[in-house]
């Protein structure tokens, strides 16, 4: 008892001087031995005081052996702990320190590397263990032809965590961006280790399989860094040449008097059924649709004032029907006469 009182006793000591430390400098290390102390178990003041009773009281030498392996036991499991917490301090500064990781990339990249490093950690844990004779070997043989079902089982599963990994690492969206995936679209929610929920503009949320979500072709809007934007101009058949030629720059002006735009083209393109067709391009600096909208609509709203003031017309779809004033000379020559 004397000895797990001392072992937990110097635990909080060194962990109250620890945490003033961390707290009064701008080291890194204080603060990554402040986690690591703080996931101490009580089992290792146990194992402690188990040892030293062991080897202060006349015993056995089996048991004292028992003991001693019991105690390095205890001793791996702990180094587990610590190296986990240890693994999660690390991927939470290091991303925080990431100038290219922002907030939703952390939110979703960290996650999903903590779970794997802690599988693979626990998974090494476990083979020291056995090292040290804890057999498992019989366990998984055990299982025999039910291990190799349960793995066809769940070899969907697996490839939905190995997605799950390549998105943490190769992050083509992370939460917060807006996505189309085939004919679906909506915000990036959650990304789990098996499923990527995404919330759409309905207002329903749309679960993905990451495996499924990887294989499909992923349009991310988020990253737009502008906006190339095509819209289309038509004018009646009737329109004098001369006002033909002045629509570029009308459009072009339209386009230039806007903030946050760059022009790019503006023709005739063709010749429509029932209109004379322009194609303008131009660009927004700015990804957001709203302000993409709202130029868009100031753009309109100009050119109808410049056409009506130059007296273009905006063309609609219109038939042209021609009626001949004279029956043609061979449907005389087949009407008999009468009389």
């Amino acid at each position: 008892t004397a000895a797990m009182f001392t072992v937990m006793l110097v635990r909080s000591i060194a962990l109250n001087r620890l945490e003033h430390a961390a707290n009064a400098t701008d080291n890194q290390i204080d603060d990554f031995l402040v986690e690591v102390l703080r996931s101490t178990r009580i089992f290792l003041a146990l194992g402690v005081a188990i040892y030293v009773a062991v080897h202060l009281l006349v015993l056995p030498q089996s048991v004292k052996e028992l003991a001693d392996r019991a105690f390095i036991g205890l001793l791996i499991l702990q180094s587990g702990f610590w190296a986990s917490r240890g693994l999660d301090f690390f991927l939470r500064q290091r991303l925080a320190t990431d100038e290219v990781s922002s907030r939703a990339a952390r939110a979703t990249t960290r996650p999903i590397l903590a779970f794997i490093g802690r599988v693979v950690l626990w998974a090494l844990i476990g083979l020291l263990l056995d090292n040290m004779g804890l057999n498992v070997t019989a366990l998984v043989a055990s299982m025999g032809i039910g291990g190799i079902a349960v793995a066809l089982a769940v070899q969907n599963i697996l490839g939905d965590l190995f997605a799950s990994l390549s998105i943490a690492i190769d992050q083509p969206f992370v939460v917060g961006d807006f996505v189309i995936v085939d004919d679906l679209m909506g915000t990036i929610e959650h990304v789990g280790l098996k499923t990527t929920r995404v919330r759409s503009l309905g207002g329903e949320q749309i679960i993905f399989s990451n495996n499924d979500l990887l294989k499909s072709r992923i349009r991310n809007y988020k990253r737009m860094q502008e906006r190339r934007v095509v819209f289309s101009v038509r004018v009646t058949y009737d329109t004098p040449h001369d006002r033909l030629e002045k629509i570029p720059g009308m459009i072009a002006e339209a386009i230039g008097s806007q903030d946050s735009t760059r022009f790019d083209r503006a023709h005739l393109k063709g010749f429509g059924p029932s209109s004379l067709d322009y194609e303008a391009v131009y660009y927004v600096l700015d990804p957001d649709f709203n302000l993409y909208m709202d130029i868009q609509q100031a753009i309109n709203l100009s050119l109808v004032r410049s056409f009506r003031e130059s007296g273009v017309e905006f063309a609609f779809p219109t038939q042209t029907l021609h009626l001949a004033t004279e029956v043609p000379s061979l449907l005389q020559k087949t009407v008999p006469s009468v009389g």
